[in-house]
């Protein structure tokens, strides 16, 4: 009989110790996965920032393009304006066409011809 108790006790410790083995493995896997998924979130999350920080970038970029064809755009309307005046014809016909106004007097420099 005590034989019987004493490898009951022995078969008890033995699967008691399996069962502690087995859950240290567990829980090693468990710890591993999470790491795992860990690291994965963590470099994923690096990579969005970098191009979130890309994307910044271009944005400010094109917003700057964007304030200089609005200037550009101006300009364009003013000069528009300014070709309707009698001042820009005046200018014009002086430069381009060569003419003058009645009673003034033309003089041309001879080193420029």
């Amino acid at each position: 009989m005590r034989y019987n108790v004493r490898m009951r006790a022995a078969m008890r410790t033995r699967i008691t110790y399996r069962k502690r083995s087995q859950n240290r493995f567990s829980m090693f896997l468990a710890v591993l996965v999470m790491l795992v998924i860990l690291a994965a979130v963590g470099v994923r999350g690096y990579y969005l920032s970098q191009k979130l920080s890309e994307y910044d970038r271009k944005k400010e970029e094109l917003r700057s393009q964007i304030e200089a064809e609005k200037i550009k755009s101006r300009e364009i309307e003013e000069y528009a304006k300014y070709v309707q005046t009698d001042e820009f014809i005046e200018e014009y016909a002086r430069d381009k066409l060569g003419l003058v106004k009645e009673g003034e007097i033309l003089f041309k420099n001879e080193d420029n011809q």
